[in-house]
């Protein structure tokens, strides 16, 4: 007996909940923060907004590409329909790449942050390895378990994610707005002025660091085959999705640059939430956004997980990987041999990483990761008008929403990919070189670079996916209004 994905076993809401999940805003903000306020400062509002803009018109391209073929694949299955197997093939590894690219940097937070919550504020390095190994199987498994299991779990984690971070920025912005607070600032239009980082190498630095925090979204659209409603759900969903982030996202950061810049330079590294929640919440009380970013980490491991074992089975599905890669579990339907392997592969990787060499290379590891976004975003969005291309003068609406939408988002992704190459290029902007040359650069034109090697091998041992033909959409299927 055949089995596929379990049908119509989540809702809209978990779609949604799954896609902003999967962009851990805690773990995000913590991450990011720190070289967003570097480069832009009080411009930081202003870039989270700027930065959305493309995000919002590569949903759209999903939105569209996802009524047409709700594949669990996304880009992989639409690239290759509409720009044939190769440019496919090189959108579904890209995913799987970067994926696991950033799989290190989730588990040390989770590890790290599982250790400050018990009060550890100093953790050994194989104490916060062997936690954070312990989060990605556990997470793992309960991505092998099923998808309404991983939704839920999802439901819990983020919605105390979410509770924490606004409790965070009303508290932060009270004090900000009580005059508390020395140094404080008033909310100033100014602040959503994008031309207020007048430098353009901070301007670059800032949207690469600002791309990095709402990647993530599309996780809903991977799921899309398990959604009720498959053809519309996932596609509103990635709307929204990033519409609800761009909220949080200003919030917060408008209530922590109003609270403490400039001392906001001050807070440094993964753990800049921590510190300062402890000086906006209180002692005792800052253990909530500790929290936050221990839930955010862990959901995201789990979500990091759930697109890449999906991408996987559809390109085992297509041919374009061996069938064992397609197996779904009989009871949970879920994609297992894939899971699987993407969890040890995950560990194998983190272990490595850590062990082999030191926490700089793991955070360019996961700083890498913006190079394998804009690649995959960009190709999905190019696709988008690929596809459509004989749909696009029928109407004004299909010009611009199916058109010139798309189009505009895939070239901003590509303006993003060649400067964050040119960027982390530099050795000066990563915390390690190998021989003049910036690490992060290495970690992700080199996963590209072997992509390109195992689809070499790849055409020779599945040489039918390989002879596809692209294709166009059928008109039948173009979304309503």
């Amino acid at each position: 007996m055949t089995h596929g994905l379990k049908k119509d076993a989540i809702s809209f809401v978990s779609n949604v909940v799954i896609g902003v999940a999967s962009t851990a805003p805690a773990y995000s903000l913590a991450a990011a923060l720190p070289s967003l306020v570097a480069a832009a400062k009080f411009g930081v509002p202003a870039i989270l907004i700027v930065a959305f803009i493309p995000m919002l018109f590569v949903a759209i391209a999903y939105y569209h590409l996802n009524h047409a073929e709700p594949d669990c694949g996304t880009t992989f299955a639409w690239a290759t329909r509409a720009l044939g197997p190769y440019g496919g093939w090189m959108g579904g590894w890209a995913i799987i790449a970067t994926d696991i690219l950033v799989m290190p940097g989730l588990a040390q937070i989770a590890g790290e942050y599982s250790l400050h919550l018990f009060g550890v504020d100093q953790p050994a390095v194989s104490a916060v390895t062997a936690v954070g190994v312990i989060w990605i199987a556990a997470m793992t498994a309960i991505c092998y378990l099923g998808i309404e299991l991983s939704a839920n779990t999802q439901k819990f984690l983020l919605a105390a994610e979410v509770i924490v971070l606004v409790i965070f920025a009303v508290v932060a912005l009270v004090k900000a707005y009580a005059g508390s607070v020395a140094g404080a600032h008033p909310v100033s239009l100014g602040w959503f002025n994008p031309f207020i980082v007048n430098n353009r190498t901070d301007f670059i630095q800032a949207m690469l660091a600002a791309v990095f925090i709402y990647w993530g979204w599309d996780t809903g659209a991977s799921v899309n085959e398990e959604t009720k409603n498959p053809k519309i759900a996932p596609a509103r969903g990635a709307i929204v999705s990033t519409i609800v982030l761009v909220g949080l996202y200003v919030m917060v950061a408008i209530a922590a640059v109003a609270f403490a810049e400039p001392g906001l330079a001050a807070y440094q590294g993964d753990d800049f939430l921590a510190p300062l929640a402890t000086t906006v919440l209180g002692p005792g009380v800052d253990k909530l956004l500790v929290f936050a970013v221990l839930t955010s980490a862990a959901a995201c491991t789990q979500t990091t997980i759930l697109p890449t074992a999906r991408t996987v089975i559809s390109m085992a599905r297509a041919g374009a990987l061996p069938r064992k890669f397609a197996e779904i579990h009989p009871h949970y339907l879920t994609p297992s041999f894939a899971t699987l392997v993407m969890g040890v592969i995950s560990i194998i990787w983190y272990l490595g990483i850590t062990f082999i060499s030191n926490n700089d290379v793991l955070t360019d590891s996961v700083t890498a990761t913006a190079i394998g976004i804009a690649f995959y975003y960009g190709l999905t969005g190019f696709a988008c008008v690929v596809f459509y291309r004989r749909e696009l003068l029928n109407s004004f609406k299909n010009f611009v929403f199916i058109g010139l939408v798309p189009a505009l988002g895939g070239l901003a992704m590509l303006a993003l990919f060649i400067e964050s190459c040119i960027n982390y290029s530099n050795p000066d902007q990563d915390k390690t070189s190998f021989h003049g040359i910036g690490a992060a650069l290495i970690f992700g034109v080199g996963a590209l670079v072997l992509g390109l090697i195992i689809m070499a091998f790849a055409r020779v041992g599945f040489p039918l996916f390989f002879k596809r033909r692209p294709e166009v959409v059928d008109p039948a299927l173009i979304a309503p209004e």
